[in-house]
């Protein structure tokens, strides 16, 4: 997006269309419920569990932890990666209000 045009967007927009760009994935919807199932999990053991070599792993998380959706600490030679739960919140909130706004149409509006 150009810089000229972001101004022109709420701060909750932009917010909302970078959680959507970090779920746009499904190798990092992946990622994500194999972080939800073990509530924490290390780099080396989403690549076990996952059809991807590890560059491509670390890519994904990368992007997750980009947006904030998940967190890492490294713990010796390796990262372990979580679910930001305050991040995790506000992404859930956001999503929500803009589904909720939806009101189905009670007759063929499309």
């Amino acid at each position: 997006m150009g810089a000229s045009k972001i101004t022109e967007y709420s701060s909750k927009e932009i917010l909302l269309a970078k959680y959507a760009k970090a779920l746009s994935h499904p190798a990092r919807i992946a990622i994500l419920e194999l972080l939800l199932k073990k509530q924490s999990c290390i780099c080396g053991d989403i690549v076990n569990e996952l059809p991807l070599s590890q560059s491509t792993v670390s890519q994904h998380l990368k992007e997750l932890k980009a947006a904030g959706l998940i967190k890492g600490d490294i713990e010796g030679v390796s990262v372990c990666y979580c679910i930001d739960d305050k991040e995790w919140t506000k992404a859930k909130t956001l999503l929500n209000r803009l589904f909720d706004k939806h009101v189905p149409c009670n007759n063929d509006c499309c």
